[in-house]
């Protein structure tokens, strides 16, 4: 993400978080919370703020160490799998835009409350068609695609002027509060505040699950975070710091419409009872007069725009994300326009909340779904915030949270506990969030995951840190006979797996002739010790830390396979002298159906260099199911160096132009998953053969696949035999395992 893109500063970071928490929770969510338990609601929300504290100290850690957009999904991607990391992020995006629809709804809502009261103020009865459930609808849609149009058009999310206007009107509720408070005996206070609990320890549980939600969008920030300036100090400041402003809102506010908000007689629960909606907008009229209901009518309208906007804003973000990563349709990821913004992400998200408002206009089963997706993603951001600190040891996050693991282990615990009370209380919401996730796994494995796991092997491969993130040590096997292929096979190794990721052992078979007899015939030993003595200079050479093993063997292919079983090794990496010499491929053919493991054979020239290879010509003939390693082994060597490499199609001189165009386009695509900058051709020609070695001589390694005819059942193939006759240039042949 280059400076330009990252816009935001602390400003607009916190602009982002308040606009998503101030407002629209509490005025939706607060008679809930005083029917439910009382005058307790105030430990309600402080409590649930202290969670949400503990949330947002995980999460900011993890955005401090990964600045990237896409939130919960990328800390995911990084420390989990590429389909864990799917089903977060395909979660959290569906759970982000529904948020999105009821905020769009609320904002129709009082938009229409405020409407109908002016009109019926200054114009007397109001018109039927104003109060039709379908302008409702209707003017939320609107709002959705305005706003949606608006983010297009320019870099910022958050709406400064409306955040410090809604903040200003819930300041002057409160400091109008705090005056009739001042007003109030002591006795009028202790009985406002008498009973407490309501409902017992029980009723404030129940309450705190039901309004934890409220306190959602702090996550929205890091959600955005690719767009952050100085994003290590930024993201966490402001994550807390909008946090700590919505619970200094809500926590006096509760406390003042508990104290004076109901007329004498009457109890907070009982107004909440009677209306739960509005028990905010009735209680400020009491305390202050028509002007206090007009300032709740002011906040929720505010409240609701700037929510609706800062989470369309963060869902197009989570989407962009994981389009870029082929979790979605590679086209979302595009970015347009002078500020370079997501143009297709906001379209698409801005679609289905539009969709989600016409074909369901009763969303609370899909809002209590949004709320326990939440809950589940945040206990999910604990845990891996918990494994990222254990498993960084060279690179540690920027800001550490204090107190760990307390901080995860708790947090986690008690996000974990809010989901389960939310998935009992509304079970309904336990079974959209099922469905969207089961219609997410089957589009992933129809659609998305051969090009997201091709693209996840070359982003691992270009930063190893990520097997260890994922708590992967890998081990490549190097089975060494020919003590002059000692260096390409060692510096080649270090590529696949780099010495403090993983691990390289090497491995020399002793292989004894019939009726050998040690003591009179010590040449099978001597030439063992030849090899590892080439061997260790050429680790000490290429500065690369290795493991050996020296076993004895009548059979060395069955040997190897055995070695690789034992230490389970994820890739085995072999010599071969020639690989157009049936009887020596037939042996290798034998071994590729035993092993388990990804297989690189490498056919070299005794002179040749790996660290200088830097132009790589790899023929493609469609998906022959090698992407993945290539992919791997293409980004192992990207590392260390700028690479020139052309993916070459070879098709019959006959084929029909259109044929030719599409294969272009595929082949095209195929390269920009498995290396970003790479060339592509397509060469019409009778003889593939002859077409492919003439363009050996313009590369310093060719990279091939071997023939899969079965599980079990992989050949070299004539092509890759006769290619070999053909050329001289270095050869590397991969197997991917099972």
């Amino acid at each position: 993400m280059d400076s330009h893109s990252r816009h935001l500063t602390l400003l607009g970071a916190t602009g982002v978080g308040v606009g998503a928490i101030v407002g629209g929770g509490i005025l939706a969510l607060a008679g809930t919370a005083f029917a439910t338990t009382g005058p307790a609601a105030v430990v309600a929300f402080a409590v649930n703020g202290i969670i949400a504290l503990l949330t947002a100290l995980s999460l900011a850690e993890l955005a401090s160490k990964f600045p990237q957009s896409g939130g919960t999904y990328t800390f995911a991607k990084k420390a989990m799998s590429v389909e864990a990391a799917f089903a977060v992020g395909w979660v959290v995006w569906f759970a982000s835009v529904v948020a999105a629809v009821l905020y769009a709804i609320g904002f129709s809502h009082f938009s229409l409350v405020m409407v109908t009261d002016l009109w019926q103020a200054c114009c007397g009865e109001v018109p039927d068609w104003l109060v039709h459930p379908a302008v409702k609808t209707v003017g939320a849609i609107a709002t959705t695609v305005l706003l949606s149009a608006s983010l297009m058009l320019r870099s910022a999310g958050g709406g400064h002027f409306v955040n410090v206007g809604k903040v200003f009107v819930f300041g002057l509720l409160i400091l109008a509060g705090v005056v009739a408070v001042a007003r109030q005996s002591p006795a009028e206070l202790s009985t406002a505040f008498d009973p407490f609990f309501t409902s017992g320890i029980g009723g404030l549980v129940q309450a705190m699950g039901y309004t934890f939600i409220a306190l959602q969008g702090f996550d929205l920030i890091a959600a955005v975070g690719g767009e952050v300036r100085e994003p290590t100090k930024t993201i966490p400041r402001a994550m807390i710091l909008s946090l700590l402003i919505a619970v200094a809102i809500y926590v006096p506010l509760l406390l003042v419409i508990t104290a004076v908000g109901t007329p004498p007689g009457q109890s907070i629960r009982e107004a909440a009872v009677a209306n739960p909606e509005g028990v905010i907008a009735v209680a400020a009229e009491n305390f202050m007069g028509p002007s206090g209901y007009w300032l709740v009518i002011v906040a929720a309208v505010l409240s609701m725009f700037s929510a609706l906007e800062a989470n369309l804003f963060a869902a197009s973000r989570i989407a962009r994300a994981m389009a870029v990563d082929r979790t979605l349709p590679s086209q979302i990821a595009s970015l347009s326009g002078p500020h370079k913004t997501p143009i297709r992400a906001i379209g698409v998200t801005a679609g289905l909340v539009s969709l989600i408002l016409i074909v369901l206009p009763d969303v609370s089963a899909a809002g209590a779904a949004s709320s326990l997706i939440f809950l589940i993603t945040f206990a999910i951001g604990h845990l891996i915030a918990f494994l990222v600190r254990r498993r960084s040891h060279r690179r540690p996050p920027p800001f550490r949270t204090p107190m760990y693991p307390s901080v995860p282990v708790l947090g986690g615990a008690c996000c974990l506990a809010l989901a389960v009370f939310q998935g009992i209380a509304v079970p309904s919401a336990g079974m959209i969030t099922i469905f969207w996730l089961g219609l997410g796994g089957v589009m992933f494995i129809a659609l998305f995951r051969t090009r997201a796991s091709v693209l996840d092997a070359s982003n691992t491969a270009i930063n190893p840190e990520l097997h260890t993130l994922r708590g992967r040590t890998p081990l490549v096997l190097v089975p060494i006979a020919n003590p002059q292929n000692a260096l390409a096979m060692i510096s080649l190794a270090d590529a696949l797996v780099p010495a403090d990721i993983g691990r390289v052992l090497t491995q020399t078979i002793v292989v004894p002739p019939q009726d050998w007899t040690p003591q009179l015939d010590d040449q099978p030993i001597v030439r063992s010790q030849e090899v590892m003595r080439e061997i260790l200079h050429a680790s000490a050479n290429c500065g690369v830390h290795i493991e050996s093993l020296t076993t004895i063997s009548a059979d060395p292919m069955r040997e190897i396979a055995r070695v690789a079983k034992l230490h389970r090794c994820e890739s085995v990496l072999l010599g071969l002298s020639k690989i157009n010499d049936v009887a020596q491929a037939s042996h290798l053919e034998s071994l590729l159906g035993e092993l388990d493991a990804n297989v690189v054979i490498l056919r070299s020239r005794k002179d040749w260099k790996f660290a200088e290879v830097r132009r790589v010509l790899v023929p493609i003939a469609g998906r022959g199911g090698h992407e993945h390693l290539l992919a791997l082994l293409l980004g192992s060597m990207q590392r260390s160096r700028m690479l020139e490499v052309t993916f070459l199609r070879v098709m019959s001189a006959s084929t029909p132009s259109d044929e030719v165009r599409r294969a272009e386009r595929d082949l095209q695509r195929l390269a920009g998953d498995l290396c970003e900058g790479s060339q592509v051709d397509v060469v019409l020609s009778s003889d593939a053969i002859a077409a492919v070695a003439h363009r050996c001589d313009e590369a310093d390694v060719l990279i091939l696949g071997v023939q899969r005819v079965g599980r079990r059942k992989k050949l070299f193939g004539d092509f890759t035999r006769a290619l070999a006759d053909r050329t001289d240039c270095p050869i590397i042949v991969m197997s991917r395992r099972g």
